[in-house]
């Protein structure tokens, strides 16, 4: 209680790309864009999934909820930028903030352990084929929904408890476009060095031991896939993994970048708009595209579509 009394912030300054004024009407239309471009694409993913047999399997499952996921993700942080970008209004409060902050944290360790998930799914497909429906039977793909959400919300409110029990006395812009934790403890007056390792720590469970984990069923999967005397056999078998291992790529990298490097670089914000708004945007096309199941379905839906004018 005595620490939360030294704190006399009462809401926080997102400064986003102000020094780039002149373009903030470009980088409106831009960021709106790229935004419903990513909406539509993971909305249509998931009622893909929905409304077509052929994709009631577990892999396309988890595939629509790492879609819906990436829906909420984006929706934590970008609507706030365009209305920073478009009205000026750079204020957000204190529990504004922080809130922020819980959801991105959280629904970032959730996107981390669903993708992992999906590794454990197309292992399971490739290494253990004759028994994949037993193993991954409906009451196994509802619990491993569920479990990445507990990880997440506890996994989250530990950094962020840590981080809002620091005392904020002032100054209070933050050279973001998002409360994140990095810029927040920047600002702290009190010494916040253990918000800094608990954080750190929190990071590196929650991208590096996943991501050690899909290397070590990635390389099992490409284990056997070599072992496929074809061509014909080893390209099917791997098409169906080529998708998420790009995702997983994309996800991890723009993630390293961001959480597992020196804080307070002035351009956090930019490594950010790659994790927040590139990189899931560009996912509904890499499944779409590269996914022989999902281009057959769309394909399908869209001359039933045409057919009708």
């Amino acid at each position: 209680m005595e620490s939360r009394n030294k704190t006399s912030v009462t809401e926080f300054i997102l400064l986003a790309f102000s020094e780039f004024h002149q373009y903030r009407i470009f980088l409106f239309i831009l960021i709106f864009v790229t935004y419903i471009v990513c909406i539509v694409g993971n909305l249509v993913i998931i009622l893909l999934v929905i409304g077509e047999h052929s994709l009631h399997t577990p892999m396309y499952f988890f595939i629509s909820l790492f879609a819906a996921e990436e829906m909420l993700f984006v929706s934590i942080a970008i609507p706030k930028l365009l209305d920073n970008l478009i009205t000026g209004d750079q204020k957000i409060s204190f529990t504004g903030c922080f809130l922020q902050v819980y959801a991105f944290i959280t629904l970032g360790q959730v996107e981390c352990i669903c993708i992992m998930i999906m590794a454990y799914d197309r292992h399971v497909a490739i290494n253990k084929p004759l028994h994949y429906m037993v193993i991954m039977n409906k009451a196994l793909c509802i619990r491993l929904a569920i479990i990445p959400w507990f990880i997440g919300f506890f996994n989250s409110l530990s950094v962020t408890l840590f981080t809002l029990f620091l005392d904020f006395c002032g100054p209070n812009k933050i050279n973001h476009f998002l409360c994140d934790l990095a810029p927040l403890q920047s600002l702290a007056c009190s010494n916040p060095c253990l918000a800094y390792t608990v954080t750190t720590t929190a990071a590196t469970l929650g991208t590096i031991v996943p991501f050690l984990m899909i290397v070590g069923l990635y390389g099992k999967i490409i284990k056997t896939v070599s072992r496929i005397k074809s061509s014909s056999g080893k390209q099917k078998a791997f098409s169906t993994c080529s998708s998420h291992l790009i995702v997983a790529l994309l996800f991890f990298c723009t993630a390293f970048v961001i959480y597992l490097r020196p804080a307070g670089s002035k351009y956090d914000k930019f490594y950010s708009l790659m994790y927040t708004v590139v990189t899931p945007v560009l996912n509904p096309f890499i499944y779409a595209l590269r996914n022989r199941d999902v281009k057959n379905v769309l394909r399908k839906v869209l001359v039933k579509f045409c057919n009708k004018f």
